[in-house]
């Protein structure tokens, strides 16, 4: 028998939407209805017939007039951040050293990490997100401390400790075969069990030196079918630091491809400053960009050249990421992305699109479309409850909203954490 029926304006995409008007691009429909079983949907449709499949006695939940849509996937984030989050006056390599790394240090005790992780997850709850990518920090207890507590809510994660040992204080760096060891033992721990996946996380170029990523390429190589996340392009002094550093190398893309990291599974953060060999490189590699908004802004690294790279056929991810980023919520995140593409280059991104890269677009990306990311039957029952009248000013505004995706653009730019109503993960209610 079913657990559930979830009763509500029901969304989700089927692909991208190539044009404000493609309608094609997404199912509507207005008093729809998810039976929930096990923690997957087990059917899809109009609220009238699966009332009556579900059989007497199946518990109706009814989230009239809200939006319910897939949950949120962010793709890029720093889980012993969270702490950090609106730290004053700095670029990045300064922010690091300033603020990140002294935060990061505290992450040698479990306590703390087990602490962290509770209220990490409570504030990706509360934000609509039921799927994080995390860089753990260098400590093998805080990437532990991240899988337990996601293991606890049944939650789909990727995450990973962080490879660093140079160019960081020594209560943050680890060494090319304690970084090795490390990792081997969190992917036998951790990966495909239950809900998570392993993420190989070289920090980037600057703070790896040649024998770590020599490592990190034979994690790689002896573990295909785990992530690899690292960052890229972020900033000029970055880059600048990075070829330093790796004098041979032709480009800072070049330093991961010379290392084995490149490959479809792999992603890659901010992608900002690229030259054109470096996206040849990309493209080639299928390798995903990860535009980061709301940091990219605020530590004025630059801005993301979304539809350059989406020409060349680049699946790009969007995230939030905490803690350079400034706000847990992909609602926010948009809303700033919007913004970034069109002062770079006058793009306006459609509301459509907006959801459709938060949900579908980033479960595309990661190679999990058949799990998450969507409202398909037999996909995992993770959703997001939206309230678009959730403030007086939103309510105000939707007085005069005439169109679902005006209503979507309203959520965009106006919400945050109050428009969530309610967050489902393998179709348990999560917020309180």
């Amino acid at each position: 028998m079913a657990d559930m029926i979830l009763r509500g304006r029901l969304l989700t995409f089927l692909r991208e939407p190539m044009t404000p008007q493609d309608d094609a691009a997404h199912l509507y429909i207005e008093d729809g209805a998810l039976l929930i079983e096990n923690g997957k949907i087990k059917a899809r449709g109009q609220f009238d017939e699966l009332a009556g499949l579900a059989g007497e006695g199946v518990k109706v939940i009814d989230h009239r007039p809200h939006l319910l849509v897939p949950g949120f996937i962010d793709t890029h984030l720093h889980f012993p951040q969270v702490q950090v989050i609106a730290s004053w006056g700095a670029q990045l390599l300064d922010w690091l050293e300033n603020y990140t790394f002294p935060a990061e240090a505290l992450y040698a005790d479990p306590d703390h990490c087990a602490n962290m992780a509770t209220r990490f997850f409570d504030e990706i709850i509360t934000n609509g997100t039921t799927t994080t990518v995390a860089y753990c920090s260098s400590h093998k207890s805080s990437a532990d401390a991240y899988f337990a507590e996601a293991a606890r809510r049944n939650m789909r994660v990727i995450g990973g400790k962080v490879l660093m040992d140079r160019n960081a204080p020594e209560s943050v760096r680890d060494t090319p075969q304690s970084g090795y060891d490390d990792s081997k033992a969190l992917i036998e721990s951790w990966h495909g069990k239950g809900r998570a996946h392993y993420a190989i996380t070289p920090r980037f170029a600057i703070t790896s030196t040649p024998a770590q990523m020599e490592s990190a390429g034979a994690l790689a190589s002896e573990h295909p079918d785990c992530y690899i996340q690292t960052h890229l392009d972020e900033n000029h002094d970055e880059i600048a630091q990075t070829m330093a550093l790796y004098p041979d190398a032709p480009d800072y893309l070049g330093i991961y491809e010379h290392y084995g990291l490149l490959r479809s599974n792999t992603l890659l953060g901010h992608c900002i400053h690229m030259r054109p060999r470096e996206i040849d490189i990309l493209i080639e590699s299928e390798a995903r960009p990860v535009f980061c908004p709301t940091s990219n802004l605020f530590l004025g690294s630059g801005l993301f050249d979304y539809e350059g790279l989406r020409a060349r056929g680049a699946k790009c991810a969007i995230a939030t990421d905490i803690g350079g980023g400034t706000s847990y919520s992909m609602l926010r995140t948009l809303h700033e992305g919007y913004k970034a593409l069109a002062t770079r280059d006058g793009t306006k991104m459609h509301p459509m699109r907006a959801f459709y890269w938060a949900t579908l677009g980033n479960a595309l990306a990661l190679g999990l479309e058949d799990r998450i990311g969507t409202l398909e039957v037999g996909t995992e029952a993770d959703l997001v409850v939206l309230d678009s009248s959730a403030t007086s000013a939103m309510a105000l505004r939707m007085e005069r909203c005439k169109s679902l995706a005006e209503e979507l653009f309203i959520l965009q730019i106006m919400s945050d954490d109050r428009s969530v109503a309610q967050t489902y993960v393998a179709g348990k209610p999560m917020k309180a």
